[in-house]
């Protein structure tokens, strides 16, 4: 070393840039991580707090929405390019070290943020919020990242799809390999058809308002909105899209309970099991797992313009208040009640419509709640399936002979659906099937029947599920 460089002096030490979107990102991941809390929840209360103290602004809010969301849905995939990377495995890689990885990975593989601009401001997070040291890390694994775009990493990573095609479109498609293989199995049919599923739902979902009957309409939200900002609905005749970025929480007939966000294969549902036909008296109507209220604030207007009376039973005490406030205002009589509908407190025979939209998987919902897929296991399906059973059960018994019974999911897996339902009709008899498909007049690709299973790439919907049985002894 020449006496010139030993007397150069080192460089100034040089804090890192925060970036308050990055880091507000970084912190919704590890929530999620650490407390396994759903970026739904996590996010909102984040933002509001940003907007108060950091100044966010529209685009600052959408960017970190982005970056938390696509993060999330796209986590196989990225896990699987970062495993490419390393020389270790995946799983002695520190969690907080493998969230700014994932972010980094994700603005370089799936934004159109520039190469050097992800890189740089990934290795200014990890500066903030690891230290210089694990920066240094992160920063040549991103480096690696970037050589490649997401097709060349993909043909890298993922086994071709003649060999293994369940893992195949698990690691394209960022799905564990076990929802793939069911979500299969509930589909049916060739490679094209799983393909769009799995696409759809890593896709952005739209938000979708209910116009509660009897308090306000679709016009009437679609005149606020507007025509750049408010699309009818495709199905549900109550339904109204928000355009990108639309904020439903600034809509007055929203903030005062008249109208409310609910994905329209929800509402499509609750529409069903009112309009199924019923042999005498129409007057009692029970939501048996009623817990958060969309349905039934939906079903409560609805009885309520035919001078029907809802019961809404939740077994959470909590999930029962928000029943009561969705219910809030409703125009007809109404009871919210906290109580287990497998040890129910009403009589047998009281209703005349009783819905039970069960405690599932939550398969199908995945575009609303990415981070599902990675925290549910096959071994939670066995312990679904009897609640779900009793539940059924229950519903049956508490309806009178000749009224319906909606059995609903947000699952497609058929151990949540038809397995339920059949094993059901089976061992307690007294009931059959409805054909629901009239029941959802408009609506294309129902299937053969007489169930009913709807789906994201199909209807642009969550994918529900729904049998309606009828009660015959």
């Amino acid at each position: 070393m020449s006496e010139q460089s030993r007397r150069r002096p080192p460089k100034p030490y040089r804090r890192p840039k925060k970036d308050p979107v990055r880091i507000l990102a970084f912190e919704a991941l590890r929530a999620v991580d650490e407390r396994d809390a759903y970026a739904n929840l996590v996010l909102p209360p984040l933002l509001k707090k940003a907007r108060e103290k950091e100044g966010f602004d529209g685009r600052d809010a959408a960017l970190a929405t982005e970056l938390v969301y696509g993060t999330l849905r796209r986590q196989g995939t990225y896990d699987a390019v970062i495993a490419a990377c390393i020389d270790r495995p995946l799983r002695e890689v520190d969690p907080p070290v493998l969230d700014v990885l994932a972010l980094g990975a994700h603005q370089l593989l799936g934004t159109r943020i520039p190469t050097h601009a992800a890189v740089s401001a990934s290795v200014e997070l990890a500066r903030v919020v690891l230290g210089d040291g694990r920066a240094k890390f992160v920063n040549a694994v991103l480096r690696k990242i970037a050589q490649q775009d997401l097709d060349a990493w993909l043909e890298q990573v993922a086994p071709p799809y003649d060999e293994d095609a369940e893992d195949h479109l698990a690691v394209v498609h960022s799905h564990p390999r076990w929802v793939v293989s069911a979500l299969w199995d509930a589909l049916g049919g060739g490679r094209a058809g799983i393909e769009d599923l799995l696409e759809a739902d890593n896709e952005r979902p739209e938000v979708t308002l209910v116009a509660r009957p009897g308090r306000s309409t679709p016009d009437e939200l679609l005149d606020v909105l507007g025509e750049e900002a408010g699309l009818p609905g495709r199905w549900s005749p109550y339904a109204v899209r928000l355009a990108e970025g639309g904020e439903p929480g600034a809509i007055d007939a929203v903030r005062d309970g008249r109208a409310g966000v609910q994905d329209e294969g929800s509402q499509l549902v609750a529409i069903a099991l009112a309009n199924a036909p019923v042999d005498g008296p129409d007057r009692r109507w029970l939501d048996g797992c009623a817990g958060p209220g969309g349905k039934a604030a939906l079903l409560g207007a609805l009885a309520a313009g035919r001078g029907a009376t809802l019961l809404a039973s939740e077994k959470l005490p909590h999930r029962a208040r928000l029943v009561e406030r969705a219910l809030t205002g409703n125009p007809g009589p109404y009871q919210v009640i906290a109580a287990d509908g497998t040890r129910p407190p009403w009589r047998p025979g009281s209703f005349d419509r009783v819905l039970v939209d069960v405690p599932c998987s939550g398969l199908g919902a995945l575009r609303r709640r990415p981070e599902a897929r990675w925290r549910r296991r096959p071994e939670d399906l066995e312990g679904f399936g009897p609640l779900q059973r009793a539940l059924l059960t229950e519903a049956l018994q508490a309806v009178r002979v000749g009224g319906v019974v909606g059995y609903a999911t947000c699952s497609p897996h058929l151990a949540e659906t038809r397995v339920v339902v059949d094993d059901v009709l089976k061992r307690h008899g007294g009931a059959e099937l409805i054909d629901a498909r009239p029941l959802m007049p408009g609506v294309p690709a129902l299937g053969d029947g007489p169930d009913v299973q709807l789906w994201p790439h199909l209807h642009g919907t969550d994918a529900m599920y729904l049998a309606l049985l009828r009660r015959t002894t």
